[in-house]
């Protein structure tokens, strides 16, 4: 069997350094840290100040505020840095087979923050089970690649890997795999997450995981 080739068409990005992918290589190439204070939630009384927040992000920016408050951060990402990734492509949609076009995206954990606001609110509660209908759907790592191929219309192979920090990679990976092994023409693949949160930091700071050199956050590697 003959493997097919396999080129990277487009690219997306939402990072710490950059909200496209100008602005993300512009970035990288000046050595620009995305390390900076916490602004999310209150840090007092933690022993991790900082983190790789992204910058001057804005879910309205992007998100009509309904449609903002069914997804998780994670989920954000992944569709704006995906759209921009098709843009960047110039595929033209409508020609593509649907149904061997798919996409594969990487998420370690998901939607942390919205599980940890939903128990939190219960925890604050009389013990009543008022949980949000959008809690398991914003919750569940498999959203992310769910959301783009509904706004989309691909019908393709649709999954999540989940492999802690190797999750993109795999991602990346799999689709490879997929496209020159002939199981599809076109996939949308990549990774995201949006694990600063009380949860996701007072978790990890747990596992002394993370740095606690707070007076010069920038210098951190």
């Amino acid at each position: 069997m003959q493997l097919k080739r396999v080129v990277v068409t487009g690219l997306g990005a939402l990072t710490p350094i950059g909200n496209n992918i100008e602005e993300y290589w512009n970035g990288l190439v000046n050595g620009k840290s995305g390390s900076a204070p916490i602004t999310y939630y209150d840090t007092e009384k933690f022993k991790v100040k900082f983190a790789c927040e992204l910058k001057n992000y804005n879910t309205e920016d992007y998100f009509d505020r309904k449609e903002g408050r069914k997804l998780d951060r994670f989920a954000q990402y992944a569709l704006i840095s995906s759209d921009e990734a098709i843009k960047d492509s110039k595929l033209d949609l409508d020609k593509l087979d649907k149904f061997r076009t798919g996409v594969i995206w990487g998420a370690g954990i998901g939607g942390l923050e919205t599980f940890q606001n939903e128990v939190m609110n219960f925890a604050q509660g009389d013990g009543t089970p008022r949980f949000n209908p959008f809690f398991i759907p914003k919750m569940i790592a498999d959203i992310a690649p769910g959301h783009i191929s509904i706004k989309h219309g691909f019908m393709g192979p649709n999954y999540t890997t989940v492999s802690a920090c190797a999750s993109s990679a795999n991602a990346l990976i799999d689709a490879l795999n997929y496209i020159r092994l002939g199981h599809c023409d076109v996939i949308v693949s990549g990774g995201s997450e949006a694990a600063v949160t009380i949860a996701g930091m007072g978790g990890f700071g747990a596992m002394h995981a993370l740095s606690t050199r707070n007076d010069s956050p920038r210098n951190c590697f």
